[in-house]
C-alpha cells in the first residue's frame, strides 16, 4: 500500500477545500458549496483540531497535497461514534492513496479517540466508497436516509468500522 503522510488541518488549506469542491468531486454528495460554506468548512475543520472535537487532515504523498480524510463525533442510533470521511483529487484517485489514507486515519482514530465505532455514510450510487468500505473492513449495516449537506437528502450505505481490534494490537 503507498504510504500517505496525515498532517493536521490547518487554515492554509483553504485550497484544498476549494480542489475537493467540484462537480465531479462532488457528484455523491449534493453539488459544490458555496465559496462562503467552503469557507466556513475550512474554519470547522480549523477549530476542530483547537477544540478537541474533530480531526481532520489533509493528505500528503512525496510532499505534495492529494487529499483529505477526517473524523468526528456523532450519534449513530443512540450511540456515541465517529463519522469519517476522504476525498482523493482526481488527478491521484486509481492508486491506492484513499485507502492508505482511511488506513491511517483509522488507526489515528483508535490510538487518540474515545469511541469504538467509525462509520461511513457513502451514496448508495457512489460504487467506488461503498468498494473502499468494503475493501477496509467495513461491515454494511444497511441502507439509510442521510442528509447532506443539510437539506439535501439522499440514500447512504451505513458501513460500521470496529475501533476496539486495532487498540489491542
Amino acid at each position: 500500500m503507498t504510504s500517505v503522510e496525515l498532517r493536521p488541518w490547518t487554515v492554509d488549506d483553504l485550497s484544498l477545500l476549494v480542489r475537493n469542491n467540484t462537480p465531479e468531486m462532488t457528484v455523491h454528495l449534493g453539488g459544490p458549496e458555496s465559496p462562503e460554506k467552503v469557507v466556513d468548512r475550512n474554519a470547522r475543520y480549523v477549530r476542530g483540531w483547537r477544540e478537541g472535537t474533530s480531526s481532520m487532515f489533509s493528505a500528503w504523498v512525496d510532499g505534495e497535497p492529494v487529499g483529505l480524510v477526517g473524523y468526528w463525533p456523532v450519534t449513530h442510533q443512540g450511540r456515541d461514534v465517529y463519522e469519517c470521511a476522504y476525498g482523493i483529487f482526481p488527478e491521484f484517485q486509481g492508486r491506492g492513496l484513499a485507502a492508505a489514507a482511511m488506513t491511517a486515519c483509522l488507526e489515528h482514530a483508535a490510538a487518540h479517540g474515545d469511541r469504538d465505532d467509525v462509520y461511513a455514510y457513502p451514496n448508495v450510487t457512489n460504487g467506488p466508497s461503498n468498494a473502499l468500505c468494503e475493501r477496509l473492513g467495513f461491515e454494511l449495516e444497511g441502507e439509510q436516509d442521510f442528509e447532506y449537506p443539510k437539506g439535501h437528502p439522499i440514500r447512504a450505505n451505513a458501513w460500521r468500522y470496529r475501533l476496539t481490534p486495532l487498540r489491542s494490537t
